[in-house]
């Protein structure tokens, strides 16, 4: 798109005005080409996108404190960056200093907070997080305080105090506050059975961009901790996935493995969090060294 605004006022001359995003109109009974204004086009978070066309979307579980870590996996093709603020060690601070270092890579920076509460959420947007995963939400009422938290009013309850998040994401056609209104992912965490019983509730209310199924905290809710085949566990998982298709609603759950993603992707999830940071870091180093020496004791010295 040709961001210059120009006038031709004759051969010799041009005059050039603010930049802006134009159209170039020819009038076949005027002598002059017009350069003229019209509405920006907005960015969009990628994720929201992929998500509204069914397409998969792929989150690096960010475990450790390490903004080198998270700036590596967020430049080898995951859409968004889980930052764990519920199961880790980091802090507001580290969270601010990684969502910094996703600037021009692919990975947009999400935050699980440890609780769905307001003040939790305002904090993690005003750093700059685009997305907010919120665990236990077990009724259509924290469901509502959860869109809440992302919103500013007069729709939500988030408070205005943008100056660190809109240093990220500028936003000067728009401002940061309707931006930010477009472009905040809301992901509920359903890892309860209560949450289960309440799940069409849950699902139809207005502001959700997608429900993930916590399936450690719901097998354990259930009864049958760890146990994700057990067909109590699978009979939950079956009834929010349905529930998410009747309210047109995106479902995920963990992806530990590639060949559980193909399995999960055929019965229509559509958001994975990747193993975490560290499993990975020791997943490629142990293929490495197996790859790489055939004999385990072979090229050791005594």
């Amino acid at each position: 798109m040709d961001r210059r605004a120009e006038l031709h006022a004759g051969p010799c001359k041009s005059v050039f005005v603010r930049l802006v995003p134009i159209e170039i109109v020819n009038l076949s009974f005027f002598p002059y080409t017009f350069f003229v204004e019209r509405e920006p086009d907005h960015w969009e978070n990628p994720v929201k996108a992929k998500l509204r066309e069914s397409r998969p979307v792929f989150g690096a579980h960010i475990t450790v404190p390490c903004v080198e870590t998270a700036a590596m996996l967020a430049d080898t093709g995951f859409d968004f960056l889980w930052i764990e603020m519920e199961h880790s060690a980091i802090t507001l601070e580290t969270a601010r200093n990684i969502i910094l270092a996703t600037r021009g890579l692919k990975a947009v920076p999400f935050i699980r907070v440890p609780q769905n509460e307001l003040w939790l959420a305002k904090r993690a947007l005003d750093i700059g997080a685009l997305g907010i995963i919120f665990p236990f939400t077990s009724t259509a009422q924290l469901a509502r305080q959860a869109v809440a938290a992302c919103r500013y009013g007069p729709e939500g309850r988030r408070g205005v105090g943008p100056a660190l998040a809109s240093f990220r994401w500028p936003a000067p056609d728009e401002g940061y506050p309707r931006f930010a209104d477009r472009n905040v992912a809301v992901i509920l965490m359903i890892e309860t059975g209560e949450a289960v019983r309440n799940i069409d509730e849950i699902a139809s209310v207005p502001g959700i961009d997608a429900l993930y199924i916590g399936v450690n905290d719901l097998s354990y809710s259930l009864g049958y901790g760890g146990q994700f085949e057990h067909p109590v566990v699978r009979e939950a998982i079956d009834t929010i996935v349905a529930a998410a298709r009747r309210s047109r609603l995106p479902v995920g759950r963990p992806g530990p493995t590639a060949e559980a993603v193909r399995g999960f992707l055929a019965a229509g999830f559509r958001i994975f969090q990747s193993p975490r940071d560290t499993s990975m870091l020791r997943t490629a180093g142990q293929a490495y060294l197996q790859q790489s020496i055939s004999d385990p004791g072979q090229g050791r010295s005594e």
